[in-house]
C-alpha cells in the first residue's frame, strides 16, 4: 500500500463546470486589410494575458447599446488600432470557454472582414487600454504572429475571401 509519508503533492481539486457561476459574453471585430508596400497586410493588437504573457490577437471589443455586431466591430477595430474600416464580409462566429475570477465565461465573438478607409495605427484611442501594441501583419505572415488558432482560422477565411474584394 503506498504511503503518503513525507508526500509533497497537494490533493487535487475537481471542479465541473455547473459549480461555477457562468457568463455570457459577446464582442465583434476582425481582419482589418490594407495594401502596404506592396503587400496585403492586416492590423492586429497585442494585449497582455491574466498570466503576464503578451499575445497578439485580432481586435475585437462589445457590442455598446443598441449597435450591430458589424458595427460594434467597426468602431471596436478603430479605437484598438486607430484604422477606420469598412465591411466587405462577414467571416463567421468563433466561441470559447475561460474561467476568471470564480465564474465560467462563455465568449462569443463575431468577425468581419474590412478595409481599411484611413487613420493611423495607434493604440492611444483604446478606452480599455487593453492594447499594449499595434502593428501591420502581412497577411501571409499571420498565421505565426497570432496567438490563437481559432483567430489564425478566422484569417484564413478572410485571406479565401478577399480575391472576391481585391
Amino acid at each position: 500500500m503506498p504511503s503518503s509519508v513525507g508526500s509533497t503533492t497537494a490533493p487535487v481539486v475537481q471542479t465541473t463546470p455547473s459549480q461555477l457561476p457562468t457568463v455570457e459574453e459577446i464582442s465583434a471585430g476582425g481582419v482589418v486589410v490594407e495594401m502596404r508596400d506592396g503587400e496585403l497586410q492586416v492590423a492586429i493588437i497585442a494585449r497582455i494575458n491574466r498570466g503576464g504573457r503578451l499575445e497578439w490577437c485580432l481586435p475585437k471589443g462589445h457590442p455598446e447599446g443598441v449597435e450591430t455586431y458589424a458595427e460594434a466591430a467597426v468602431r471596436e477595430i478603430e479605437e484598438e488600432t486607430g484604422i477606420a474600416g469598412a465591411i466587405l464580409a462577414p467571416l463567421g462566429s468563433i466561441d470559447y470557454w475561460f474561467t476568471v475570477s470564480g465564474h465560467r465565461v462563455h465568449k462569443t465573438v463575431h468577425h468581419f472582414l474590412l478595409r481599411a478607409t484611413g487613420g493611423f495605427l495607434t493604440i492611444e484611442n483604446d478606452p480599455d487600454h487593453e492594447a499594449v501594441d499595434v502593428a501591420w501583419i502581412p497577411i501571409t505572415e499571420l498565421g505565426r504572429k497570432l496567438s490563437f488558432p481559432n483567430e489564425r482560422r478566422i484569417t484564413d477565411l478572410a485571406k479565401d475571401l478577399l480575391p472576391e474584394y481585391l
